[in-house]
């Protein structure tokens, strides 16, 4: 188990409500039916003492449950919304592509159901999605040594104008407040759960983000504004060798980072990081667990600040970090994220012998 299961009438209760908390952390098996389902999922409620409830997918199968077909629990809670699902393919297939509301009528979705799904997965409408995907073919064009013009066309948009704005969205910053001999150099990586921002010096991985965090631009502000020599648009050795284990991570072969990293912050945010990456895959720990692991039990508040704070995701796996009753409870990324984050590393956890 990742961590003890709330008891039984906290759970019906949690199903009946459809509360996310619980989502991907807990699952209901229904007698009747002989389906497993996820605590959300819109179908009729059955009665209570038809239920019973399992921490993982897994658990469920071997008690001899299928998957619902409704909720789809083997899919990322994400993913299991046929619009977004549609979407989200629409949008890699033609990367490019200028979308607008007109092109989501079209297909014959109401936009204000498009808009509250992908707000409530994303934090973020599928416009604003689209245009980011965009984005990042102007950014590798100027990581490339392109111009600004180039990289304005490249991402398809109308004006440079248009592109400096959103580019500083962003990055915090115009294009050309970047140095091109930098102490900093910031890359994109691609990830399956979306695309991240990577900020290294010759020697050190400094920052690890997914570009939808909105505490981002303000983090690459305090490190433009406190890094002598600034950041640019490039890379180095230690953002190539994050790329390539976050793709054996990603494809389930490995768990272990060996990146050298960088990390601002107090000496008691440094020890709860620190603190963080002895979590092994495919468990988890309260924030009270960690406050106890850190010798300072009554410090609960400070490790979730510190925790939060956290600017190299994955890493320092602060997504393995949940509530005390087993909830998702907060994450910069994005609960749907954090959820499918621990979903892959269950699968680390049972591959171990």
């Amino acid at each position: 188990m990742l961590f003890d299961l709330p008891d039984h009438a906290t759970l019906y209760r949690a199903l009946l409500e459809r509360d996310s908390r619980y989502d991907g952390q807990a699952f209901v098996c229904v007698a009747t039916t002989g389906i497993f389902c996820r605590l959300t999922c819109p179908a009729r409620k059955p009665l209570a003492q038809n239920c019973t409830f399992h921490d993982s997918i897994g658990a469920c199968l071997e008690a001899g449950f299928r998957p619902c077909k409704r909720c789809h629990p083997m899919q990322a809670a994400a993913k299991a919304e046929p619009v977004i699902a549609t979407l989200l393919d629409a949008l890699e297939a033609d990367p490019a592509r200028r979308w607008r509301e007109g092109d989501l009528a079209q297909m014959g979705y109401d936009l204000s159901t498009v808009r509250r799904a992908f707000r409530r997965h994303f934090g973020m409408t599928f416009l604003d999605m689209a245009r980011l995907r965009r984005l990042r073919e102007g950014f590798e064009t100027l990581a490339e040594g392109g111009k600004v013009i180039t990289a304005q066309h490249q991402a398809s948009f109308d004006s440079p104008s248009a592109f400096r704005a959103a580019f500083a969205r962003l990055m915090g910053c115009a294009p050309g407040a970047f140095r091109a001999d930098a102490a900093l150099r910031a890359s994109w990586i691609a990830t399956p759960l979306g695309d991240m921002i990577a900020l290294s010096s010759a020697t050190h991985l400094h920052l690890l983000e997914f570009l939808d965090r909105k505490a981002l631009p303000a983090e690459l502000k305090k490190l433009r504004e406190t890094t002598p020599g600034g950041i640019g648009i490039g890379r180095f050795a230690p953002t190539d060798q994050a790329e390539a284990e976050l793709t054996e991570y990603f494809a389930g072969r490995s768990a272990q980072f060996a990146t050298p990293l960088a990390q601002h912050g107090s000496e008691f945010s440094r020890a709860v990081w620190a603190a963080l990456r002895t979590i092994p895959a495919g468990q988890t720990r309260s924030y009270a667990q960690i406050a106890q692991a850190i010798n300072r039990p009554s410090a609960t508040r400070a490790v979730a600040r510190a925790n939060g704070a956290n600017q190299i995701a994955l890493m320092v796996p602060c997504h393995r970090v949940i509530g005390a009753d087993g909830s998702l409870t907060g994450y910069g990324g994005g609960l749907w994220r954090k959820q499918r984050l621990i979903e892959i590393e269950r699968g680390f956890k049972s591959a171990t012998p």
